[in-house]
């Protein structure tokens, strides 16, 4: 890695000191703005490739970038000790590479992803994926100005909304999550609102054959509004959902699920919070679905004190199914969540959940972060089974009677090198509780994971 930015270095890619202005990359990278470089008649070879002009007219231009991320983890007791009890690791790669460009009104977002599993037993396609077109989407301004902007988006294409417990890129795991379809958006300076119908991309290990997903459609609208008196921002959606075959501890068949919320959040100032209620009602096969959470996060941040402590607590209940073998199904289904919903390895997914998540986090310099977070679960009905972020039902609740899942001890340590390249070492412990000695062997699961990301 050191070997590679020393490359960059001298080619000109990154300059030694800091430029006038770097990029943000942005999570959604189709969002990074170059536009400050229209101007930057003294471009490095780095900002050459970030914004080349196209004609003289300054809204005709190409930019090109990407990212290279590599994971190691090692295991102990991995499904706690049911599919193996001793070590094992693993390295996961990533890397995409994007090119953007701008006609005037027209724009179009192209990006491959190939994500590489090596000495991972039997990965899934989330995990290795070898080459595909991650997005390839055309849009068409209506609006596009600095105070508004109007659009419509065509093809394969990413989306995150909110506090990404309901739609993420699934940035988590190895291979980042796309959709297959439209969106219409409209933002200015104090509201957006975006409306969507899609087909979500199920991965396949290969190369260039990630099909149109037939088995599955999403679609909704989402709004978010700013600068609201009193609780600051607001979000008010609904997302529907089509799956020709869902299988729930409780219910398996065709799924129709509908699901409205509103989130009130605020992410800037000493006092942060977040919280979201939502409720869902649907079918599947014969039984009538009802499902619901609440989650509420909120954390202080002591900017006199030395490190700078951020303390927060987020606590969370998620329905599960109350009755088995009737008519009905309270399972919550998260949808399309973040990856790495509870730590990096992501044992449990949010459903028949609740969950007590008390963190601190220190800034020790401006580039390097420390944090602790320690989580306590417990199955919400006991009747409802474990399942993990991508709903698969690990373990059912039909024949257990204990609900304490068990607690989860996370540390995580931060160093960016800088505004390309940064580095995050993450350990876990998940002390098994009694729910899991009572279904399976139950042992105390350990994880160690580094990262290291380098973006451009």
């Amino acid at each position: 890695m050191n070997t590679l930015f020393r490359l960059l270095l001298l080619l000109g890619f990154i300059s030694a000191t800091n430029a006038q202005q770097n990029p943000v990359f942005q999570k959604l990278r189709y969002d990074d703005d170059v536009t400050y470089l229209q101007t930057d008649s003294t471009k490095n070879a780095y900002e050459k490739i970030k914004y080349i002009p196209l004609s003289k007219n300054s809204s005709y231009f190409a930019s090109i970038g990407g990212e290279a991320r590599w994971q190691y983890t090692y295991t102990v007791n991995d499904k706690w000790g049911d599919e193996s009890d001793e070590g094992d690791g693993y390295l996961l790669s990533r890397y995409l590479l994007h090119a953007d460009v701008h006609f005037g009104v027209f724009r179009t977002f192209v990006e491959l992803q190939s994500s590489l599993a090596n000495s991972k037993i039997d990965p899934s396609p989330v995990d290795e994926n070898q080459l595909d077109i991650h997005q390839a989407f055309l849009d068409i301004d209506f609006i596009h100005n600095k105070s508004e902007q109007f659009t419509l988006r065509s093809g394969r294409q990413e989306m995150m909304y909110g506090s990404q417990r309901l739609v993420a890129v699934r940035e988590g795991p190895n291979s980042r999550l796309a959709f297959d379809g439209i969106k219409l958006f409209y933002k200015n300076r104090n509201w957006q609102t975006d409306a969507f119908f899609t087909h979500p991309i199920a991965n396949k290990t290969g190369t260039f054959n990630d099909e149109f997903n037939e088995n599955a459609k999403f679609w909704g609208s989402y709004t978010v509004i700013h600068k609201v008196p009193v609780v600051e921002n607001i979000d008010l959606y609904y997302l529907g959902l089509w799956k020709s075959r869902s299988v729930f501890d409780d219910a398996i068949g065709e799924e129709t699920r509908h699901s409205l919320g509103t989130r009130i959040w605020k992410n800037k100032g000493n006092w942060k919070y977040d919280f979201e209620a939502l409720y869902q009602f649907g079918k599947i096969s014969e039984k009538t679905i009802s499902a619901w959470t609440i989650s509420s996060f909120a954390c202080y941040t002591f900017e006199n004190v030395k490190f700078s402590p951020e303390i927060g607590l987020k606590t969370e209940i998620i329905s599960g199914d109350r009755h088995s073998d009737d008519n009905h199904l309270e399972t919550f289904n998260p949808l399309y969540p973040r990856g790495a919903y509870f730590g990096l390895v992501a044992l449990i997914g949010p459903s028949n959940l609740i969950d007590i998540h008390p963190s601190i986090n220190f800034t020790l310099t401006d580039k390097l972060g420390l944090g602790f977070d320690y989580d306590i679960f417990w199955r919400q009905t006991l009747s409802d089974g474990l399942y993990a972020p991508n709903m698969q039902l690990l373990y059912s609740g039909k024949d257990t009677t204990e609900r304490f899942i068990g607690s989860q001890l996370i540390s995580n340590l931060d160093y960016a090198m800088n505004d390309f390249l940064s580095f995050t070492l993450e350990t876990g412990w998940f002390n098994a509780g009694s729910f899991l000695k009572e279904v399976g062997t139950g042992k105390d699961y350990f994880y160690g994971a580094l990262t290291a990301q380098f973006k451009f």
